[in-house]
């Protein structure tokens, strides 16, 4: 009987050392297996963030015709641009009158501004964008009631001149979009503006929006830059005349038209011949000082008139030196120089400036 008892608790003690070594393999195997069974497979999780981190990118609609304008407006000031000019007019006395936008409108130097901005002017001088400066030998037709004026520009010969084409028809309709451009010395003022007509009236036409004082007599042209008006009154109205009357001015211009100053006209009478003038006070004029660059200079010849008295009664600019600041010292300049008293007559004196 001891012995059966021994045996029967050597057997119950194997029994449960088994259970006891396989017990924990078994609940490890099962805790694996559950944990596996809650998490997601890693491949489609790889490849959802894949597709979310690099969308496809296209361009909207919206965007595209925000775009296409810009791109016209740019191609449209850059074929217009170097036809546009500043114009500055001078008096009889070389005081500066004032300064106004203009462009070219033929090869040999024709343009066109307003009316106003040459008004009481005995010269003026024209400049563009890429430095070229021409003096202007006076005016071939203009137009009080219209404010337009068509001014000759002494142009060097074989020089390539650009100018811009009128649109003589002048077929608008309200709605339409045109361009307008002040010349590049405008600073921000000169930029190119996008806009539409508003109403028109006979050989006016009004542009919705603002425009800078500098404006006038500016080109306003088409899509395909022609010219379809004029600016003549800039500001919270913007107004322009036709190029339809502007061509009718323009063809008033005939071959045997010589440009001439109405200020100089009226002030100088038909000189007679006098004896030359014993100059005895002649200060030179001074370097300007809004010019400060090194390298600049310029050569004019101005004739200066004589009263009796020895006074200088006119100056006239017979050859600009290119530079509006060196004109505007020679004229001031010349104002002070006597000549001795009795005789009265002209002198025709030459001028340079230059830096060092």
């Amino acid at each position: 009987m001891r012995t059966i008892r021994l045996t029967v608790r050597y057997a119950l003690c194997m029994a449960v050392l088994v259970i006891v070594m396989h017990a924990p393999t078994s609940t490890t195997e099962l805790l694996g297996q559950s944990l596996l069974a809650q998490q997601p497979p890693s491949t489609p999780a790889t490849a959802t963030q894949s597709q979310t981190a690099a969308p496809s990118v296209s361009a909207s609609p919206e965007a595209k015709a925000i775009q296409s304008p810009s791109s016209e407006l740019a191609n449209t000031e850059s074929q217009v641009r170097p036809s546009v000019i500043w114009v500055t007019a001078f008096d009889a006395k070389g005081n500066l009158l004032r300064t106004e936008t203009g462009f070219f409108i033929s090869a040999d130097g024709r343009l066109a501004t307003t009316e106003r901005a040459v008004e009481g002017g005995a010269n003026a001088v024209a400049k563009t964008a890429d430095g070229g400066i021409y003096n202007i030998s006076g005016i071939l037709a203009s137009s009080k009631e219209l404010d337009v004026a068509v001014l000759q520009a002494d142009v060097k010969p074989r020089k390539l001149l650009r100018f811009l084409e009128l649109n003589k028809t002048g077929e608008l309709s309200v709605g339409a979009s045109v361009v307008v451009i002040g010349s590049a010395l405008a600073g921000n003022d000169g930029s190119a503006r996008e806009m539409t007509i508003a109403a028109q009236h006979g050989n006016d036409f009004e542009l919705r929006g603002t425009t800078p004082a500098s404006a006038a007599g500016s080109p306003v042209v088409d899509e395909a830059g022609a010219v379809v008006g004029v600016v003549t009154s800039a500001g919270e109205k913007t107004i322009a005349r036709s190029s339809a009357a502007l061509a009718s001015l323009f063809s008033k211009v005939t071959s045997d038209t010589r440009p001439r100053w109405l200020a100089s006209a009226e002030g100088s009478p038909t000189p007679k011949p006098t004896p030359k003038p014993r100059i005895v006070y002649a200060p030179a004029p001074a370097f300007p000082r809004g010019v400060s660059q090194g390298g600049v200079s310029g050569t004019g010849r101005f004739r200066l008139s004589f009263d009796p008295n020895g006074n200088v009664t006119n100056i006239q600019v017979i050859r600009s030196t290119g530079n509006p600041y060196f004109d505007q010292s020679a004229i001031k300049t010349f104002q002070q120089w006597k000549s001795a008293p009795g005789q009265g007559g002209s002198v025709t004196v030459p001028v340079t400036f230059q830096t060092r």
